[in-house]
């Protein structure tokens, strides 16, 4: 029993970030709460996904900004999930894509398809986006995976277009992070993506796919809304604390 205790508290350094501003609302700050976990553990991993804390690489953080409470955490219901028409085209669209499931790694294909993708999205959406070295693409996704983390290779024309990375947790898969090369952008990777994780979750006999956060009118979580049915997590409870998911209304 001290043993799971043990493991619910890892050695760790906490430390919050300076205010800087928002990506997601105009005129907001945001500040970051940080955990920094040099030898974490699934059972740490999963209480605090459940409890709506996100990780890239060894750290685990979540927003404590003042007076904000925008960003909520969505979970989608595995179990009761149904593909829309739309979803399903997108199926069909990747009929002849590849994937690859691994463990976190770093390419010079993953880097370079990293930052065209960024650089894209900040000509089409308005995105603040520069490019990023080895060593941060290393520390944000590859850092940290144990026994938890996965990458998903997706592979057309015999060339890596798309990359996804999620954690296994008790209950579900927690999305991390998903990129992909824009030329490719008619195939719907991202939708694609988030239907294989259902896929994956569904064959591990996991309830929920763990979405990160949700800001209401932000044009960049907009897709979310598109996976039914969803729960939505009040505040970021502590380990201590239970978390309380409550069902989104139709």
């Amino acid at each position: 029993m001290n043993r799971e205790i043990d493991k619910l508290y890892p050695p760790s350094t906490d430390f919050c970030s300076l205010d800087y501003d928002c990506a997601y609302l105009p005129g907001k700050s945001v500040r970051m709460a940080y955990k920094y976990v040099s030898r974490s553990n699934s059972i740490f991993n999963s209480a605090v996904v459940q409890r709506g804390w996100r990780r890239f690489g060894n750290y685990y953080f979540y927003p404590i900004c003042k007076d904000c409470n925008e960003c909520k955490s969505l979970r989608i219901d595995v179990d009761s999930f149904k593909p829309s028409k739309s979803q399903r085209k997108a199926i069909k669209r990747n009929r002849d894509t590849q994937i690859i499931i691994q463990k976190p790694s770093v390419t010079s294909r993953h880097i370079q398809l990293y930052n065209k993708y960024h650089r894209w999205k900040a000509k089409k959406d308005n995105w603040r986006a520069k490019d990023i070295s080895p060593n941060d693409y290393y520390e944000n996704f590859a850092e940290g995976p144990y026994d938890f983390g996965k990458e998903v290779l997706y592979i057309v024309d015999n060339q890596l277009v798309g990359v996804d990375l999620f954690d296994v947790v008790e209950d579900g898969i927690s999305s991390i992070y998903f990129f992909y090369d824009p030329d490719y952008a008619h195939l719907s990777l991202g939708v694609y993506s988030l239907l294989k994780q259902i896929e994956f979750a569904k064959i591990l006999k996991k309830r929920w796919i763990y979405l990160g956060y949700w800001v209401d009118g932000c044009k960049a979580f907009a897709y979310k809304k598109n996976f039914k049915p969803l729960q939505l997590l009040d505040g970021f409870p502590s380990i201590k604390e239970e978390p309380n998911w409550v069902d989104i209304k139709e």
